[in-house]
């Protein structure tokens, strides 16, 4: 979230012309969060281990109040002023290249902001969705698919609009589309992006989508979007991603979803008591299920983001929950996503407002208000405490290992029913494995080796990946009560 991550550039927070001043006192205002603070922040960025960075929509949002979040684009071919300009832009993806990270471009096809100049005069009528009066989707995506939908909901759900100040764009309008199909070219040109995150996929109309894919791979064919699929179920989910077994005669050509049903699971996970189908069992009925995607390893996996309640708030601010929530979501089939904030356990309920989950980034320009122990990042000493300590390295330690692990980018996934709190699964190939067991028990645990030997038959020993202590699998593995184990096997 540009705005709340770090103000490298003081003198744009607030812009004449632009409508919204810089308000940071005000948790649904703008803050000053800019392009130059994450260039700023780099080398920390770069040094946690992630390898490339998805900014929300930094185009220009020139409205009244409530902008910061930038999903009210008011002109698609300008970065917001707030945030710096196109030149900006291009030269912080320039300088993450240089660092080796990619950058995902946030893009937004269903709605622009109502001040957008389009408005004032509009090309044609057919350019937005109108009614009589205002009329708000329903976000029943699930109307796509559902074989019993009415055409009544199914026509609420495609032309509502998302929010008052937020038109809905009649992609149906050809000159419209082919604005919107060129726009996104030009951005991937002009910026050198690598990858595109599109919002909202479902709530635009289905075919212009497939069609502009299409239109981005005949151009780019290895290029990698992933949709924004906020559907409850697996099934819902997979019919957005392109060849699922599932999605009929439809082809969306897209190559990854946003897999929220694996984020609830792994929430539920560590907050119930263990049954047939609560608790570890949820990971294990999510996966349970990937035969429904056409390529379930190239989902993008979670644990929160800027639209849900902060992950450690989630799970009772309990650091072992989070670090074997982490170990999981690091380790499973999937592409993971750390919401900023998320390695310095910051805190936000969803139900307190939007504003609440999207909080200023405590390493930015802004004074993190905690106890005594320092950390250094680059040459500052910045003050963390030490639970926030304790998780930070615990995800960079990972993280940067997961960047050099083939089996964990490309291995098969081999997972075992969970058995009295302990959930064990397997990453391999034909050289390598890795073997990871979390144990959701308060009291130690000593693990029965006996059926996980169709992967252990070949292999003596298992390094801990964070403490690089090595386990002789011939004495079984003693795993401490609360603690997620990543085994490299040997």
């Amino acid at each position: 979230m540009p705005d709340r991550y770090s103000n490298g550039n003081k003198g744009n927070d607030s812009v004449a012309g632009m409508l919204e001043a810089a308000r940071r006192s005000d948790p649904n205002g703008r803050h000053g969060g800019d392009i130059k603070g994450i260039s700023d922040k780099l080398d920390y960025i770069a040094d946690l281990g992630v390898t490339a960075i998805w900014l929300n929509p930094v185009l220009e949002n020139n409205m009244p109040a409530y902008s910061y979040h930038g999903y009210a684009i008011t002109d698609f071919y300008c970065v917001d002023p707030r945030f710096g300009d196109n030149d900006q832009y291009k030269s912080l993806v320039d300088n993450c290249h240089k660092k080796g990270l990619k950058v995902i471009m946030d893009m937004v096809f269903n709605h622009c902001g109502s001040n957008h100049w389009w408005l004032q005069d509009m090309p044609m009528e057919s350019w937005i969705h109108q009614f009589p009066g205002f009329t708000r989707s329903n976000y029943r995506a699930e109307t796509a698919m559902d074989p019993y939908a009415s055409d009544f909901d199914r026509e609420k759900m495609q032309t509502g609009w998302f929010d008052k100040t937020m038109p809905d764009l009649n992609q149906h309008n050809k000159i419209l589309a082919n604005y919107l199909v060129q726009n996104s070219i030009w951005w991937l040109e002009f910026a050198g992006l690598d990858g595109i995150r599109m919002d909202t996929y479902p709530y635009s109309y289905k075919d212009f989508m497939t069609k502009w894919m299409q239109r981005v791979l005949k151009e780019y064919p290895d290029f990698r979007v992933v949709g924004e699929t906020w559907q409850q179920k697996e099934t819902h989910t997979a019919y957005w991603q392109a060849g699922s077994p599932v999605s009929g005669d439809y082809s969306s050509y897209l190559p990854s979803v946003t897999d929220f049903p694996l984020q609830y699971a792994l929430k539920d996970a560590f907050n119930e008591q263990e049954g047939w189908t609560n608790g570890l069992a949820r990971l294990y009925y999510v996966l349970a299920q990937d035969f429904i995607y056409s390529d379930p390893f190239c989902n993008t996996i979670f644990a929160d983001n800027h639209d849900l309640t902060r992950f450690y708030t989630s799970i009772g601010e309990d650091l072992n929950k989070f670090k074997m929530a982490m170990a999981v979501l690091l380790t499973t089939r999937g592409i993971p996503v750390i919401y900023y904030g998320t390695e310095l356990l910051m805190t936000g309920e969803k139900s307190n407002g939007d504003g609440f989950i999207r909080q200023d980034f405590p390493l930015g320009e802004w004074q993190l208000a905690v106890d005594s122990r320092q950390l250094t990042v680059g040459s500052r000493q910045l003050t963390v405490d030490s639970r926030q300590e304790e998780a930070l390295q615990y995800l960079k330690t990972l993280l940067k290992w997961r960047k050099g692990s083939e089996v964990i980018h490309h291995g098969k996934l081999k997972q075992f029913i969970p058995k009295d709190g302990i959930y064990v699964f397997f990453r391999y190939d034909e050289e390598d494995a890795v073997m990871v067991v979390i144990n959701k028990n308060k009291e130690n645990r000593k693990l029965d080796l006996t059926r996980f030997q169709e992967v252990l038959k070949d292999y003596r020993r298992g390094k801990n990946v964070v403490t690089k202590k090595v386990f002789l699998l011939e004495e079984g593995i003693d795993v401490p009560g609360e603690t997620a184990l990543v085994l490299e096997l040997g």
